[in-house]
């Protein structure tokens, strides 16, 4: 069982007072707080073997290539690929989409094919595949949910036809919360040989992830939201095509062999990752996998949904307050609405007693334009918050209520 109360030293700007108040951070949806280890070995890493990887055959280059690869295999185990060279480093989850939407893009999306995402996508898991269809003609088409958040999935059955060449999916919503039922969209994505795409941003850091048991083709995620460094994220792709795909960017590191008449490419994962990637960050991330998993990604789950059935209950309990996403199953975030209050309001005055929630679209517009609203209150939550944490939040909403209600 978690102690958090424990782990919470661990995590230095926790102690951290915002307006001489204690911060209560519920903005782990945005980015995560880092702890002290993870601090540590990046402090460590520029004092001891800062140097460019895979450039030099140097002593300090050797250990910085080493420990970067061994970053890789860290990820990889983490999601149970089948090799180190399914996993490419990239900047985020943003730049690990682009790269499919642009090399597997180029590769396979003519005009006239579709590619299906669904409402409740961040911007970065629509917006490239509209330049992808934009550039080819191809057709984007758009899976529904309901009033609850609860994917339409007769609806999204309904939209797959022969022309349908990709699926890009998230699997736990942004902006609401929802865990969608990935699985099973995989399954039926691969009846018709469609390779499914998941956005796992808001995933991996609340529940395990087993890409072999999930037989995604694509799988991308961010470090910073998992308590790593920002500036990395990763892009897991099944062998068979990546193999296929051509480079997204090139430069140095990603080729074989340059001459004026032909370049050959490097092998996998290498040819996806032109230039001097952040190999700090990338091992900053190992060192936060190895953080987490020896808390156990079960137990962060079990604690983090307890974590969110008592906020939901809580916030549920005051008047004029709506709760935006009640699908069955949810975890990490609740987003809500305060009478006809705007959401800025509310949060300047949560600020002010060092509470610290995000307000606005959450970089998913589509998703209020649903609800027919222009934003949202949303209080993301990690293994280090407590529900005397929550007890704040609500006393917080309580007097902004008081104070902004005429």
């Amino acid at each position: 069982m978690i102690d958090v109360h424990k782990l919470r030293k661990d995590f230095p700007i926790l102690e951290k007072k915002i307006h001489g108040k204690p911060l209560v951070y519920l903005d782990n949806a945005a980015t995560t707080q880092k702890p002290k280890m993870v601090l540590d070995e990046i402090i460590e890493f520029y004092s001891s073997i800062n140097s460019n990887i895979h450039r030099g055959v140097h002593y300090l280059s050797e250990q910085a290539s080493i420990a970067y690869e061994n970053a890789r295999k860290t990820v990889k185990g983490f999601l149970n690929a089948k090799s180190d060279y399914e996993i490419v480093f990239t900047s985020g989850t943003t730049q690990a989409i682009n790269l499919v939407a642009n090399s597997f893009g180029s590769k396979f999306i003519e005009e006239g094919d579709e590619i299906i995402v669904s409402e409740m996508e961040h911007h970065s898991n629509i917006v490239p595949w509209q330049i992808l269809c934009e550039r080819t003609q191809a057709e984007l088409k758009v899976a529904p949910f309901d009033d609850d958040g609860k994917l339409m999935m007769d609806e999204l059955k309904g939209l797959i036809t022969e022309k349908t060449k990709l699926i890009a999916i998230v699997y736990v919503s942004n902006a609401l919360g929802v865990v969608n039922p990935i699985k099973e969209i995989i399954e039926m994505a691969h009846t018709q040989d469609i390779p499914v795409l998941i956005d796992g941003a808001q995933a991996v850091q609340h529940f395990p992830v087993d890409v072999q048991e999930l037989d995604c083709d694509f799988f991308a995620f961010s470090g910073h939201k998992m308590y790593a460094e920002t500036g990395i994220g990763v892009l897991y792709g099944k062998e068979k095509w990546l193999e296929d795909m051509p480079p997204h960017h090139s430069g140095g590191g990603m080729v074989d062999s340059v001459t004026f008449e032909k370049t050959t490419y490097a092998d996998l994962p290498f040819k996806f990752e032109a230039g001097t990637g952040n190999y700090v960050a990338a091992v900053s991330l190992a060192k936060a996998i190895e953080y987490i998993s020896k808390l156990s990604m079960m137990e962060i789950t079990i604690y983090e949904n307890d974590l969110l059935k008592y906020a939901t209950e809580k916030l549920d309990a005051i008047d004029g307050l709506m709760i935006y996403g009640l699908a069955p199953k949810r975890c990490g975030l609740i987003s809500f609405n305060l009478d006809n209050i705007h959401p800025y309001d509310v949060g300047m005055i949560l600020d002010k007693l060092g509470i610290a929630i995000r307000t606005g679209t959450h970089c998913a517009e589509p998703v209020m334009e649903h609800f027919g609203i222009n934003a949202t209150i949303r209080a993301s939550f990690a293994f280090y918050n407590t529900k005397e944490e929550i007890d704040k939040l609500i006393d917080g909403m309580h007097k902004a209520r008081v104070m902004l209600c005429k």
